[in-house]
């Protein structure tokens, strides 16, 4: 049998004998901004313009851009500078490759003040601390908080630590349900979409807590948003409570939110 000479690899020897692959080639912010200029399209702009994106753009859709998370995976350096673009498409990107285990209280501020209100890319900004141990601590500030960024940013938060973060007590979503109930038709129109989130989200949480919120749905009643010129609605939280904790039992999960802490983060999987 002929012995493999220097430059043949045997084929017989187990993986762990291999050689390893080559390390996968770091992209450049040069790189990145190029191919996100390249996928832009005016259709995209007009969309992400028609719901309150403002500031330079390219237009890549979500589709591209899972694309390249994909491509990268997880990258901090590359995504704390595509932030520091200010472009809307870099920092969509940015939220699906950041290292959320390293973004400190400052950052998560800055990220919060400087998202755009506009699609995901706010809402991933804002849900950034729910991923870590700052995340109650994060919510409870920017309510409290006199920045819009901020406190717009403490709803879609909320959302995913009654999703995801299990340690919070459920009295403290109760207080939160309370205080929906007696300021959300009195709140500016952004912060009733996101209450109105929130009511559902915490609905989601515990059978307790979907009680809870079905009621509040009912004494809140119709919840107006202005959505612009655009084609969103304002979904109703009764319903849309209902339809989850259906679909969550019939595929054998506790409750809706023990079935989205099985799936992939929304800023991963979007």
């Amino acid at each position: 049998m002929k012995a493999p000479t220097s430059t043949e690899a045997p084929k017989n020897l187990p993986s762990s004998a291999r050689a390893p692959k080559p390390a996968r080639a770091r992209l450049t912010l040069a790189e990145v901004m190029t191919t996100l200029e390249a996928a832009g399209t005016e259709q995209a702009r007009k969309t992400y313009t028609r719901h309150g994106a403002s500031g330079p753009m390219f237009g890549v859709s979500f589709a591209t851009l899972k694309v390249l998370m994909k491509q990268i995976d997880v990258d901090h350096e590359l995504a704390l500078a595509l932030w520091d673009t200010g472009n809307f498409d870099a920092r969509n990107l940015a939220m699906k490759i950041v290292d959320s285990s390293r973004m400190g209280s400052d950052d998560l501020n800055r990220w919060a003040r400087e998202a755009s209100a506009a699609l995901s890319c706010g809402d991933y900004a804002a849900a950034l601390p729910a991923e870590g141990p700052l995340g109650r601590i994060k919510a409870e500030e920017w309510l409290a908080s006199k920045d819009p960024g901020e406190n717009r940013a403490a709803w879609p938060l909320i959302g995913q630590l009654a999703f995801r973060d299990e340690q919070t007590p459920e009295a403290w979503f109760e207080a939160l349900l309370d205080d929906i109930a007696q300021t959300i038709h009195s709140a500016p129109n952004a912060r009733r979409a996101g209450m109105n989130r929130v009511m559902i989200c915490i609905g989601c949480r515990s059978p307790a807590l979907r009680t809870k919120a079905l009621a509040t749905a009912d004494v809140i009643g119709r919840v107006d948003v202005d959505h612009g010129d655009t084609a969103c609605e304002t979904p109703d939280a009764r319903a849309a409570i209902e339809k989850a904790w259906a679909h969550a039992l019939s595929k054998g999960f506790d409750s809706p939110a023990a079935q989205e802490r099985k799936r992939d983060l929304p800023r991963r999987r979007c």
